[in-house]
């Protein structure tokens, strides 16, 4: 047997539901093998259909999507015509509820989405599309290493002409902050605990808040080209800004901040939106 190894060829930016952590925003590099005997063309599969067939299956199942642990006690999921319905419920027991189209949900058997679990439901969808002489795949999911503060994020941006319009899909993300011209890692570390595991919403797209069984609830939605969308969620685990939160307005979001904080300084932020691209703000 020969193996065909790709790795990083693609980054999955989404959102999860955990138990203890709620709702939790990240990014996934995934690194893939093929194991299979030589086709006509001596090939285990060409790197051009690695791209179109593996690819894609994973941007279209997987990618901007709410990964939902189908099998944990605390979940369920109802259908409604078109729309699919989460609720979540929380090792506090407080809930999370998502509604909207179905496809912007991705439920997984198991009992909760990390590594393991997630490419083994990756790898379910891919041996249908596989040809007959790939005869196993090994899939290998991993965060981007970074040296200094990240932060955990989940969002959505109704105006998005893409898959970003999901009201919950998220990413892990590094963020640079100078000061006078100097790395800041105290400021980053700061903005790092305040956006830490955090749903970044738009004012205007908060319908309401209220309060069930002694915990504060805020209710999202809005509707987009795909569909409505609606989200409930502690309060405690959101931010509010007065922007859609594209990254480059997260970005000026923290400029501003911090420069009324700190008036007197020239400021820099660097923001990333997941692996390798982001905005930046400058505020002299």
């Amino acid at each position: 047997m020969t193996i065909l190894f790709v790795n990083s060829l693609t980054v999955i930016d989404a959102s999860l539901l955990d138990p203890q952590r709620g709702l939790l925003g990240q990014s996934w590099h995934l690194d893939v093998e093929l194991e299979g005997s030589l086709d006509q063309q001596g090939m285990v599969l060409d790197f051009g259909e690695v791209k179109k067939q593996i690819k894609r299956c994973v941007d279209q199942e997987f990618d901007h999507k709410l990964l939902v642990p189908a099998a944990y006690s605390g979940c369920r999921i109802e259908e409604r015509d078109e729309c699919r319905v989460i609720c979540f419920q929380l090792a506090s027991g407080a809930t999370i509820e998502h509604r909207g189209p179905a496809d912007a949900c991705a439920p997984i058997d198991a009992e909760c989405i990390d590594e393991a679990t997630l490419a083994a439901a990756i790898t379910c969808r891919l041996k249908p599309i596989l040809p007959d002489n790939v005869h196993r795949v090994r899939l290998h999911l991993h965060t981007e290493e970074i040296q200094g503060a990240c932060y955990q994020y989940s969002h959505g941006l109704k105006h998005h002409e893409g898959n970003c319009q999901r009201i919950a899909h998220g990413h892990r993300s590094r963020i640079q902050i100078f000061r006078d011209g100097e790395r800041s890692p105290e400021l980053e570390s700061d903005w790092a605990q305040r956006w830490k595991e955090s749903y970044l919403g738009t004012s205007a797209d908060l319908k309401r808040e209220f309060s069930r069984n002694g915990t504060v609830y805020y209710h999202f939605s809005y509707i987009s080209r795909q569909g409505q969308f609606e989200l409930i969620l502690p309060k405690s685990a959101c931010y509010l800004i007065d922007t859609d939160s594209t990254v480059e307005n997260l970005a000026q979001h923290i400029c501003t901040t911090l420069k009324r904080e700190h008036p007197a300084s020239a400021l820099r932020v660097v923001a990333f939106e997941g692996v390798e691209k982001g905005s930046i703000s400058e505020c002299k």
